[in-house]
């Protein structure tokens, strides 16, 4: 949810074959992304680490809930800004880390609940993701107006979780539901970006940028799928 970045010449200038090496080169980081978040959770469950640190990150939900959110502005936010290939995916390799470490709790939880949620999940996400991607690439429309809903929709969300930490109330189901359109436009707008706004130069911040907003996707509806449990 960034600034759109054009130091060079956006990805739309180019030519037809340097705009699809840009696109498959994105796809092909967010999917390493996604294996590699995937392998560091299978490694937390089999070491343990995911059972003993989820009890200390459980009695603090509400710092891990918007340390959620803030990890995933703050590191995009951060990706766009390095010019060093090798510093960008420094940023990627710990955002991927951290990620992880603060979905091991809720993992924990979920896989304790009901066994295949984990999995049922990460199906809808996976659904959803591709029907956004196909819409925004069938279409080729600009998504660029998203931006202000977003950063709208972050402030609120923001506020909402602050709100509920300080008077203790639950967000409920409804939060998440509001929560997973939010991550939907995010996806629809980063893929948008990615076709028509990206320089050349910048495929590893767009796709920790896409990362991050499949990520919030796949929180949000296991988050949903729990409420149900």
């Amino acid at each position: 949810m960034s600034d759109n970045v054009n130091y060079l010449a956006p990805v739309a200038s180019l030519s037809v074959e340097d705009r699809s090496n840009f696109i498959w080169k994105c796809y092909a980081h967010v999917m390493g992304a996604i294996l590699a978040f995937a392998a560091i959770e299978v490694y937390f469950f089999q070491s343990g680490i995911a059972e003993r640190i989820a009890l200390p990150m459980l009695q603090n939900w509400w710092m891990v809930f918007g340390a959620f959110i803030l990890a995933s502005w703050g590191a995009t936010h951060v990706a766009h800004r390095i010019e060093s290939k090798n510093a960008q995916y420094a940023a990627f390799a710990v955002f991927i880390v951290v990620e992880a470490l603060i979905f091991a709790p809720m993992l924990y939880i979920a896989s304790s609940m009901a066994p295949g949620m984990i999995e049922s999940a990460a199906g809808v996400t996976i659904l959803g993701v591709v029907g956004l991607v196909a819409t925004a690439m069938i279409t080729r429309k600009d998504f660029s107006f998203l931006r202000g809903m977003l950063v709208w929709g972050f402030m609120l969300a923001m506020v909402a979780i602050v709100s509920a930490m300080i008077f203790g109330f639950d967000l409920g189901t409804w939060f998440s539901v509001a929560m997973i359109g939010f991550a939907g436009a995010a996806v629809l707008y980063d893929t948008s970006n990615i076709m028509h706004h990206y320089p050349q130069d910048k495929y590893v911040a767009a796709s920790m940028q896409l990362f991050a907003s499949i990520a919030m996707m796949f929180w949000y509806i296991l988050r949903l799928f729990m409420s149900r449990n």
